[in-house]
C-alpha cells in the first residue's frame, strides 16, 4: 500500500517523531512523509509513535492508498524529497 503520513506535533516531540518517521517512509516536506509499506511495518510505526505522542497535543494523520492507479504527484518548486533512501 501507499502512505502519506502528516503530523502537527509540539516542539518538544519534532525531532523524534521525524527520526521515526524517516526509518519507515521518505521524508518528502516538513512534516510530511510518503511511500510503499506493508501494514505489519505500518502498525509497527503506529506504535513506535505512540510512544512517542502526547495525544492531549499532537496530531499525525495517515492516508492509505491500495492502489496508485489513478493518482498522480506534481510539484510546484523544488522537490525537497526521494534524496534519503530507506
Amino acid at each position: 500500500m501507499f502512505v502519506i503520513l502528516v503530523y502537527d506535533v509540539g516542539q518538544k516531540r519534532v525531532a523524534k517523531v521525524l527520526k521515526k518517521c524517516r526509518q519507515y517512509l521518505y521524508w518528502v516536506q516538513n512534516s510530511v512523509f510518503e511511500g510503499e509499506s506493508t501494514p505489519t511495518r505500518l502498525k509497527q510505526l503506529y506504535k513506535e509513535l505512540d510512544k512517542i505522542l502526547d495525544k492531549s497535543e499532537d496530531s499525525v494523520i495517515v492516508y492509505r492508498f491500495e492502489s496508485m492507479k489513478y493518482s498522480s504527484r506534481e510539484i510546484i518548486g523544488r522537490d525537497k524529497g526521494m534524496t534519503n533512501i530507506v
